[in-house]
């Protein structure tokens, strides 16, 4: 009986490790790209188990314990690099000027929610440079308006379809547009921010729809988003910074094809993996919250803050204007390929890189 279990077991975790190299339904393939860490615990339980209870002169135990193994290094892959297992991508920040630094609060706060004053506190106490909020709608516009003495620049943008988004900044900014890139009620920000030290960055704020079986299966409107944005601040001189809850996944396809188009640095890679989601389920979690910079930066601080009510955490990102010391930094490597395919998704949604504003472009 227990080598049927473990047979059994070992079958189920092998099909839904190599699920994404089969062609089925788009949404059940990005679905896989989710529960990589979940799956890659539950291979390495099953090899202990495995190791310790099937008997060693057997080629069928061998034969099960090497699929297990195959399993937990596809998983490895792709996760791994978010552990300190890996070299970072982005440079600590050291003894950085105070004028230099910019710290980011990135809130999914969950339009339902009525715990406003939990991130409040965290405003009150982590003093940030910016907030931003996803799903707020006019109620929390309300609750928020007391931050707006430390924090007086925004835009506000309530919506009562879990896509309201919110942006508060100490510094000025200018260039602002609130556009809608893919779909018509799920807005995104884009703007210049000025540091107190007078240097002038660009940042995106954004929130596509996720993947859904029933509303988004191919998830192309999502994918479409982050394409063209990646592609706009690929070709910016700018110190840039693209935040927001992607609805997706670090390790997954479509945000390490981001990182390739855009050459954006992710300060995750070689410290942690940062999970956001779900709060109320600690099994459960995934990193769908982000922060994206290019070169300009190095890394002063990053952490997932403790829960306001939300399904998601809020992530506090410090990050240091350097970019003397961010010269070595490298970004995930692309090439024409992925280029093209980020053209191509696009196109299927029928937007393109023009359709993103570029703030601080004309300056």
């Amino acid at each position: 009986m227990t080598l049927i279990i473990l047979t059994v077991m070992t079958a189920l975790i092998s099909f839904v490790t190599f699920l994404p190299m089969c062609r089925i339904s788009h949404w059940t393939v990005r679905s896989c790209d989710f529960p990589r860490l979940q799956f890659a615990v539950l291979a390495a339980v099953l090899l202990t188990v495995q190791w310790i209870v099937l008997p060693w002169d057997d080629p069928f135990s061998w034969a099960l314990i090497v699929m297990t193994i195959s399993c937990l290094a596809i998983q490895l892959w792709w996760v791994l690099p978010y552990t300190a297992l890996f070299p970072k991508e982005v440079k600590n920040a050291h003894e950085v000027k105070p004028e230099r630094l910019i710290t980011l609060l990135t809130a999914n706060v969950l339009t339902p929610n009525r715990q406003a004053h939990k991130l409040v506190e965290l405003v009150q106490l982590h003093k940030p440079d910016v907030l931003v909020t996803l799903e707020s709608d006019k109620w929390w516009e309300s609750q928020l308006s007391i931050i707006e003495s430390s924090l007086p620049y925004t835009v506000k943008c309530p919506l009562d379809n879990l896509y309201g988004m919110h942006v508060y900044s100490r510094f000025p900014l200018g260039d602002t547009s609130l556009s809608f890139l893919v779909e018509d009620d799920v807005p995104s920000v884009h703007t210049t921010m000025t540091m107190k030290d007078g240097s002038v960055i660009r940042v995106h704020f954004l929130h596509p729809a996720p993947p859904s079986p029933t509303e988004n299966e191919e998830s192309g409107e999502r994918d479409a988003e982050i394409a063209i944005v990646a592609r706009s601040v690929a070709d910016c001189d700018m110190p840039v910074i693209v935040t927001g809850d992607l609805n997706d996944v670090a390790w997954s396809r479509t945000t390490r094809l981001f990182r390739k188009v855009s050459g954006l640095l992710d300060p995750r890679v070689g410290r942690g993996i940062y999970c956001t989601f779900h709060a109320d389920y600690p099994f459960l979690r995934w990193p769908l919250d982000h922060v994206f910079h290019s070169k300009h930066f190095t890394l002063s601080h990053i952490e997932r803050m403790p829960s306001i009510g939300s399904d998601h955490f809020p992530l506090l990102t410090r990050l240091a204007l350097t970019p003397s010391a961010g010269v070595g930094q490298e970004a995930v490597a692309g090439d024409h390929d992925d280029e093209q395919l980020a053209k191509d998704i696009a196109k299927d949604e029928n937007v393109s890189k023009s359709d993103v504003p570029e703030p601080g472009k004309s300056a």
